[in-house]
């Protein structure tokens, strides 16, 4: 590498600058404040952790995106987090180990080996919530509203909640029996919606019945009347088809309720997290943006790899994503200019102003840049420090 290109970053990870530092870590706190307005309870796992104890209760898909380094102390592999779910899932069962509902939330840096899709970034400052220790629909609504609540506090309108149901593709499955092979095939054929694939896929295995639920599962997308088609599609399902679409009704229609400007999509055969959620699965949209910008789900049990099973709901989202879509804020102007000297009452003006909350910058040598983005100043007049209005021209 030269000199000239020692400044680069890998592709994909990124810095922030002072205005968009400053905006993450503004929406870091609304949002945290946010979240302790609802009960949950902030947590700061670990950067790096055994992969053993990281890896685990999530499927393979954090397995690929896995930085993986050797832990000199001992030679066990660790990795750095590519998501903080797994880790608040055991601090919850293992290091709290409380009944009931737990609430948590948190918020910091994760890093992907490779990008999750074309636009997103390797290096996301994750934020989120999680609900431990109750399997009803209260808790899924609530974990809906509260992602939803996110994006409305963040400032984003035109909201688009896109809810499916794991739980029908795995009763499907359940019926019509096929190998691993096939079952990853027809996987990838429902997620690309590819229904020449799939009348391909299943005209040799299991009965009628069955291959047209899965056939008619890939057209069951759209608005509420979705609802309506599967109740019909799946009137001889198994029972665990209908409860699901079922629930579904269920959260929409408590999300219609409490945030009736919020736009409901339903795809029954979205199985994203489809190899550790076990429920409902969601996400949400903003326009501008044809990616989700937040998404969740239900993933019962994940506590039983730290020693302890616990119902779960959670969702997260990124803070980079999200600020790369709003608006920047320019830096406020409020800031008083003090001179350089070693008068000790001046010195004592600066710090009971910083105390109570101003900025006040000290005026070097080479001061203009930082003197512009002062309004006010620190003068002596008739022998105290007082802070005056600072004219355009002043020095």
């Amino acid at each position: 590498m030269t000199i000239a290109d020692r400044w680069l970053l890998p592709d994909g990870v990124e810095e922030l600058l002072p205005v968009q530092a400053a905006q993450a870590e503004h929406l870091r706190r609304l949002l945290l404040d946010l979240y302790r307005s609802w009960g949950y309870q902030l947590v700061m796992p670990p950067l790096i952790e055994f992969t053993d104890s990281l890896l685990v209760g999530l499927g393979s898909d954090l397995d690929l995106l896995t930085f993986r380094v050797t832990d000199q102390l001992t030679g066990r592999p660790m990795g750095i987090r590519p998501d903080m779910t797994p880790q608040v899932a055991r601090i919850d069962a293992h290091s709290l180990k409380q009944d009931g509902p737990v609430r948590l939330c948190y918020a910091g840096s994760v890093l992907h080996a490779r990008p999750k899709n074309q636009l997103a970034s390797r290096s996301p400052l994750q934020i989120g919530a999680e609900l431990y220790g109750d399997a009803t629909l209260a808790s899924d609504s609530e974990i809906v509203l509260l992602m939803l609540e996110t994006l409305r506090a963040a400032g984003f309108s035109g909201i688009t909640l896109d809810l499916g149901h794991v739980g029908i593709y795995r009763a499907l499955l359940d019926v019509i029996g096929l190998d691993d092979e096939l079952e990853a095939a027809l996987f990838d054929a429902l997620q690309r919606k590819a229904i020449a694939d799939i009348d391909a896929l299943l005209a040799q295995h299991g009965d009628a019945r069955a291959r047209d639920w899965l056939k008619g599962l890939s057209r069951l997308h759209g608005d509420v009347s979705v609802l309506a088609e599967a109740k019909k599609l799946f009137a001889d399902a198994p029972a665990a088809v209908l409860d699901a679409v079922a629930e579904l009704e269920a959260i929409a229609q408590r999300v219609s309720k409490r945030m009736p400007l919020v736009n409901l999509y339903f795809d029954l055969s979205e199985l994203r997290g489809f190899h550790y959620h076990t429920g409902l699965v969601f996400a949400a949209l903003v326009d501008g943006r044809g990616q989700a910008v937040a998404s969740g789900g239900r993933y019962d049990h994940i506590g039983e790899v730290f020693g302890r099973a616990r119902p779960a709901t959670g969702f997260s989202t990124d803070l980079k994503a999200l600020i790369g879509l709003l608006p920047t804020i320019a830096e406020n102007a409020a800031a008083i200019l003090a001179p350089d000297n070693d008068d000790a009452d001046l010195w004592a003006s600066i710090q009971s102003l910083r105390t109570a909350g101003e900025t006040v910058i000290v005026a070097l040598a080479t001061s203009a840049p930082a003197a512009q983005s002062c309004d006010r100043e620190l003068k002596n007049v008739d022998g105290r420090w007082q802070v005056v209005k600072r004219l355009a021209s002043s020095v």
